[in-house]
């Protein structure tokens, strides 16, 4: 997660992400049956209680207080994970409260090389693992703080005009200088940082909704909460610090001729970018389906016409209620009716049950898994 621009471009932040996830929970539990069971084996050892050696362990073994605490607050990082915590708090809160793993991992190093049998008598061993803590340090220093300054200062990033799309959208339409050297692509986001007196404090990934100039780019944004209800009160001028691109929802996953995008919701803002540059010599080649509950929420109807009448693609802009349309408005039964739909690529962006639907009714139809492209932005 230091944000290491092969991995970010190649892998997809969304599939780090998940890794970075399964390997946290694995991690604070093999801490918690560290603590029990070698707490449990010294009490055995010393013929005494487990509470008794634990307070044994906590008053007289170097630093392995430190170390207690930060195995609470490692603990305490990983409920506030869980799924069904996340979902009752802001992403900021999310963001923040996880960054006390940092400060758990500065309490629990001393204790290794203090009461480590492995480190206590080799120079060597503690040098190759202090290095390693060194290089990640190293890693996070220089892409998460360096990066994001050094792009702040070349770049020179500010809030041009705030445009509304819908009653609950706005895009955001950046200026600064020579942004075609960020190499940004369509389908990719930047993690933003707005510096206004409301929102300096927190960083929030957002995606591109068009193609990226020298001096201008675009992101649209959907009231999903505080910080993004707050981005349609942005002033022009207002600075910008921005971390990325990243993410591999772009035109280098495309194995294929032709092209599915299928989106829904706000997740139309990385497809409708895609829909504009993907590279396109036949007409047909491109089709986007595009889900909305009502017309006032369809985004770039427009831009979105246009694009497909000069690049010669189909668009189907499917609109309305699961009661007007059925259960399952982009079902088996309704993609099947796309010729050759087993020789296509597909995009897929949306809501994450709409991608686990729409992902079952392509395989269903015969669509490799290898050419169904998804990116998560759920947190």
């Amino acid at each position: 997660m230091a944000r290491l621009p092969p991995l970010e471009r190649g892998i997809g932040s969304d599939r780090l992400a998940r890794w970075h996830s399964m390997g946290g929970r694995y991690t604070v539990c093999l801490i918690v049956a560290h603590a029990l069971l070698i707490t449990w084996g010294y009490a055995i050892t010393a013929h005494t209680n487990v509470i008794h050696q634990e307070w044994t362990l906590l008053d007289s073994y170097p630093d392995v207080l430190m170390a207690t605490v930060a195995g609470l607050l490692f603990v305490g990082v990983g409920i506030t994970s869980m799924r069904a915590a996340r979902r009752k708090m802001r992403y900021e809160t999310w963001y923040y409260l996880h960054l006390y793993t940092y400060l758990a991992i500065a309490l629990a190093f001393a204790h290794q090389f203090a009461t480590g049998a492995q480190f206590m008598s080799s120079l060597s061993t503690r040098v190759a693992w202090a290095s390693l803590y060194a290089a990640v340090g190293l890693l996070l220093i220089w892409f998460r703080i360096i990066v994001p300054i050094d792009q702040a200062v070349r770049h020179q990033l500010r809030v041009h005009s705030v445009v509304r799309e819908t009653p609950n959208t706005v895009s955001i339409i950046l200026q600064g200088n020579d942004l075609l050297a960020l190499r940004a692509e369509s389908g990719q986001f930047f993690r933003f940082r707005f510096l206004s007196k409301e929102l300096w404090w927190a960083v929030n990934p957002y995606s591109l909704s068009a193609p990226v100039t020298n001096d201008l780019m675009r992101v649209t944004v959907k009231d999903l909460g505080d910080h993004s209800r707050q981005l349609a009160q942005l002033r022009p001028g207002t600075r910008v610090m921005t971390e990325g691109p990243f993410g591999a929802f772009t035109a280098h996953r495309r194995k294929r001729h032709r092209v599915l995008l299928i989106a829904a919701g706000v997740g139309v803002t990385p497809v409708r970018a895609l829909f504009e540059t993907l590279p396109s010599t036949t007409p047909g080649d491109l089709t986007l389906i595009y889900r909305a509950r009502s017309n006032d929420e369809v985004l770039f109807r427009t831009e979105l016409e246009s694009i497909a009448r000069s690049r010669q693609a189909r668009l189907h802009i499917v609109v309305g209620s699961r009661d007007a349309l059925g259960a399952d408005p982009l079902s088996a039964q309704m993609l099947s009716q796309l010729p050759n739909l087993d020789e296509h690529d597909v995009y897929l962006c949306g809501p994450a049950p709409m991608q686990i639907a729409v992902t079952r009714a392509l395989r269903s139809l015969g669509v490799h898994r290898r050419h169904i492209h998804t990116e998560s932005y759920e947190f």
